[in-house]
């Protein structure tokens, strides 16, 4: 019989705040953080998360995030290049665009939300419709990923003549040292700058779109001039025959840290501009008015003045005309390209308590103190905001920030490096470097934290009350749970404590320790002191015998019997020894590496180790024979353990998964991907219901047994198709060099590549689309040739002649439906989505694209689904232009199509166009009850009419009663 196992899934992932993969948003109250592959949403001033941003089955990592215009959407780009818009008020999806092959690195929304740019690795630039769900084009120019994005408005009032774009332009950033500005209208490149010496990382323009931002990875900031007439006028030559420029430089802005300009962004409404260029810190400058920088000009010309005055003991009325006259013509001459650090002076630097990954703004409108919020995401899974106070009037008083909220409690701010769950599963400890959280497993909120040394290893003690932390110190710390206090902190080694187990009886610890000793405690209950917190009765451990190894010690472990205990060497052998008399046993040979962890089955007949040169290995405990050795990750494996009851086991490793085995069979029964990182550590629930896993990402996992049964075969076969499909998906999307990158099987000869090009690109959804619409037209064809074949049967025979039959079966399917085969198609069509349509078409051979053909003419005909038949009528026509021009197959098709949907699409026009007349004539009529009401007034006369009606003041209604 086939042998079953129960398949485990991912359930929950908790202790993330934020993950470094990201930007953030914060809109003033909620911030929108990235947590690995989830958008988390936290209400910053309670500390608590509202919502998750989660897709079933998507593990890809977040790298950028963007709010639209309209504050209920967000874009958030992925590592997998794709793009997803959520819908902030549903935390769903709305759509999803697949284009770039590589991890997405910028993001823009123009002024009214309904265009997206994307930048990514694979230095692509690409513009998508939102309302459409579509890419329109994909723009080539630059060598290196694209860091920052920026859309460029053009004045609405152009003369009708004008050249210039009237879809706006793009000013993007590179690490190329590239700015370039692209024309919209003509998909091309009108301007490339030559910004920096170094990588460009980051970009941002003022309000008022005329003064740009750059900061480098050198620490310059420079400041760059946009030039609106030449926008307005489009391409045009100088009197020396150039091209005239849109973009000019000004001059480069001092900076406080030489450190690499990560993000540079401008307050929404407020005059400031916050520069992100040190580890720690974000520099804020004040923008002052024209008004401020006169009257500081003209009190330094006065100084000066006096100072000459002073030096040269006398002064002329002459000398004083002639000084004025001269400040009035430096005032006129005055300007941002000259005076650049008079326009942008500094506020005030924002520390924070860690590495900061991004910062933004908090709400747009001033507080009423006129102070503002800056919010700052950590690289060390923490949220910070600070209030930063308006300029003060006196000198002497310097604007200091002061830190309102913060969110750190619910998670570690280093990697989790141990876990351990309480005897009834309901607590799980996880510890780090820095701190010891408790969490209940029910609802996964962080209950207790207490600060800690450097973690390795920790253990619960009898009665689930008290947990045992050993650390890198050599220290041994145990703390009392329900009052979250260190109650005794013991001496046990002179180095890193790397290994504790508790017999089974709960009546002894065993540690292990790099200073080569295997130490034994016992526990005690001695009275409390005068200084300790707690009264009554406190847990200690007692020493009682020590056993000296040859080598450090890497792992100890009691057999559940308590007969035997073995300990992994550095040497990267196994010791067994028995429990009670320390006598020597067995010795475990094999591991090339040190053994990392061991575990002992409850049966006490098998050992399981797991070593740093990637293999697992399992022993018999009777006479130490190697059983199995198996090749479990792709890097070092770090932690093993049973299943309660069963010769099951699990594995983490550095290679970021966690695989389930058969220690029996020495089969891989289960691999799950989730993590981000290394998986330093594991834990089993005692009943064996779940898995708990602490990660490199910060984050700890859970993994509950479901009651779906797993099929080895099955599973072999499900992972070989998705080997299969994404290797035809990859080889679609062939990917392309860089323009001037000079690898191999780029443009040859200086023929450069194409600057724009079409937005494609293949996944497995879209084959699988493409699959479902061939099978969909398969079935139809059939099913129109049968009944085509018995129609033509039975117009050859007479009305009574007996050879006359019943007509033949319906599909199954189409009967199931009631729907006619081009119904049918016409379905299956209308349910891939609009962003996959076009790469789903894209791979459907010629032979099925002639047989859609004839469904369109039909469905054109019938009038249904205009707008899809035309689009799908339009890109096939484009894409298969030179094969259907070729032969005459397609005639019969094209000409009725052409007609049909001809009568269709003027069909709607006449719809669309009684409908426009009809609401014209509404506002017309509007407007001339108005303009009678305002008449009847007295002392009214046209121009004060039009100018209320202007002001859009409507009647007001007033309920008359009899």
């Amino acid at each position: 019989m086939v042998q079953t196992y129960l398949k485990h899934g991912p359930t929950q992932a908790f202790g993330l705040v934020c993950s470094s993969s990201s930007n953030s948003v914060f809109d003033g109250k909620f911030a929108y953080v990235p947590a690995l592959e989830d958008i988390l949403v936290w209400d910053v001033k309670k500390g608590q998360m509202v919502s998750m941003w989660h897709e079933t089955g998507h593990r890809e990592e977040v790298t950028c995030i963007v709010q639209s215009p309209n504050p209920d959407s967000f874009a958030v780009g992925y590592k997998d290049g794709s793009i997803r818009l959520w819908s902030a008020s549903t935390g769903s999806i709305v759509t999803t665009f697949n284009g770039h092959r590589k991890a997405i690195t910028a993001l823009a929304f123009d002024k009214a939300g309904t265009r997206l740019a994307s930048g990514s690795q694979d230095t692509d630039l690409i513009l998508w419709d939102i309302v459409g769900e579509a890419g329109l084009y994909r723009l080539r120019g630059h060598r290196d990923q694209i860091t920052a994005i920026q859309f460029l408005a053009i004045a609405n009032n152009q003369s009708s003549t004008s050249t210039a774009a009237a879809t706006g332009l793009l000013l993007t950033a590179s690490k190329d040292t590239f700015m370039k500005v692209w024309d919209l209208s003509t998909q091309h490149c009108t301007q490339t700058v030559v910004a920096h010496r170094s990588e460009i990382w980051s970009l941002d323009i003022n309000q008022d779109q005329e003064v740009v931002f750059t900061g480098s990875s050198e620490g310059e900031l420079k400041a760059w001039k946009i030039d609106h007439r030449a926008f307005a006028s489009g391409l045009r030559e100088t009197e020396t025959g150039e091209v005239a420029k849109m973009v000019h430089p000004i001059s480069s802005l001092p900076l406080a840290s030489k450190h690499r300009v990560s993000q540079i962004k401008f307050h929404p409404t407020q005059p400031y501009l916050a520069v992100q260029s040190h580890d720690r810190s974000v520099e804020i400058f004040r923008i002052r008015t024209e008004e401020e920088i006169q009257k500081k000009r003209l009190r330094r010309k006065k100084r000066a003045k006096e100072k000459k005055q002073q030096e040269q003991g006398k002064s002329s009325g002459n000398n004083n005309q002639k000084d004025d006259a001269e400040m009035e013509v430096d005032n006129a001459s005055f300007t941002m390209e000259s005076h650049l650090v008079d326009y942008f002076t500094p506020h005030l630097v924002v520390r924070a308590s860690g590495k900061i990954r991004s910062f933004d703004f908090g709400s747009k409108e001033s507080t009423p103190k006129g102070s503002m919020q800056l919010f700052v995401a950590l690289s060390s899974n923490a949220l910070e905001v600070y209030n930063v106070p308006s300029p003060a009037k006196s000198k002497e008083e310097l604007p200091e920030a002061t830190r309102s909220f913060s969110v750190d409690l619910p998670g570690h701010r280093t990697d989790v490096r141990a876990l351990s769950l309480s005897s009834d599963d309901q607590i799980l400890a996880s510890a780090s470097n820095g701190s010891l959280k408790i969490w209940n497993m029910k609802t996964t909120q962080c209950i207790r934290t207490m600060e800690c040394g450097y973690a390795i290893c920790s253990t619960f003690l009898l009665g689930d009350r008290h947990i045992a932390i050993g650390t890198k110190s050599g220290e041994i710390l145990i703390y009392d749970i329900a009052s979250s206090t260190l109650i005794e902190s013991i001496k046990a080694h002179t180095s890193t404590v790397w290994s504790m187990h508790m017999r089974a009886d709960g009546q002894a610890l065993v540690t292990g320790s790099a200073d080569k000793d295997v130490k034994f405690w016992k526990f005690e209950h001695r009275d409390s002191t005068d200084d300790s917190i707690q009264s009554g009765k406190l847990l200690s451990l007692v020493h009682i015998r020590t056993l000296k190894m040859s080598d450090e010690v890497l792992s100890v472990k009691y057999s559940p019997n308590n007969k035997f205990l073995a300990v992994a060497l550095l040497d990267s052998t196994v010791k067994v020894f028995y429990q009670d008399s320390l006598k020597f046993f067995l010795s475990l040979y094999g591991h090339k590496l040190p053994v990392l962890s061991m575990d002992i089955s409850d049966d006490s007949k098998l050992i399981v180790t797991c070593s740093a040169d990637k293999n697992v290995k399992i022993w018999g405990l009777d006479f130490g024979d190697c059983h199995k050795s198996i090749f479990a990750h792709d890097e070092s494996v770090m932690q093993v353990a049973f299943e309660k009851g069963t010769h099951y086991f699990w594995t983490v490793g550095k290679d970021k998964l966690l695989k389930y085995w058969d220690g029996d069979k020495f089969e891989g029964i289960q691999k799950l991907e989730g993590h981000h990182g290394e998986v330093w550590a594991l834990a089993l629930s005692h009943h064996g219901n779940f898995v708990v896993t602490g990660s490199h990402d910060k984050s700890i996992r859970v993994w509950e047994k479901l009651d779906e049964p797993l099929f080895l075969e099955e599973e072999r076969e499900k992972e070989l198709e998705g080997l299969y499909e994404s290797g035809i998906a990859d080889s679609l999307n062939r990917a392309d060099p860089p323009i001037g990158s000079g690898a191999e099987g780029g443009p040859v000869n200086g023929a450069s590549e194409a600057e724009v090009g079409t937005v494609t690109k293949q996944t497995t959804e879209t084959l699988m689309a493409s699959e479902r619409i061939m099978e969909a037209l398969d079935l139809a064809d059939t099913e129109r040739q049968t009944f085509k074949e018995y129609e033509e049967a039975m117009l050859r025979l007479s009305e009574d002649d007996t050879m006359r039959m019943q007509p033949p079966p319906r599909n199954a399917v189409l009967a199931a439906y009631d729907l006619e085969p081009e119904a049918w198609v016409l379905r299956v069509v209308e349910k891939i989505p609009a962003t996959a349509l076009q790469d789903a078409l894209l791979v459907l051979p010629f032979g099925k694209v002639v047989s859609l053909m004839v469904y369109l003419n039909i469905w054109s005909q019938k009038g249904w689904n205009i707008t899809l038949v035309s689009r799908i009528m339009f890109f096939l026509l484009k894409t298969h232009h030179h094969q259907i021009i070729a032969n005459r197959i397609m005639r019969t098709t094209l000409i009725p199509l052409r007609k049909h949907l001809r009568a269709a699409l003027q069909q709607q026009k006449d719809v669309i166009g009684y409908n426009l007349a009809a609401l014209h004539f509404i506002r017309r009529k509007n407007d001339s009850e108005r303009v009678a009401q305002f008449y009847e007034e007295e002392g009214m006369d046209e121009e004060k009419v039009k100018a209320r009606i202007a002001g859009g003041k409507k009647r007001k209604r007033v309920d008359l009663k009899a």
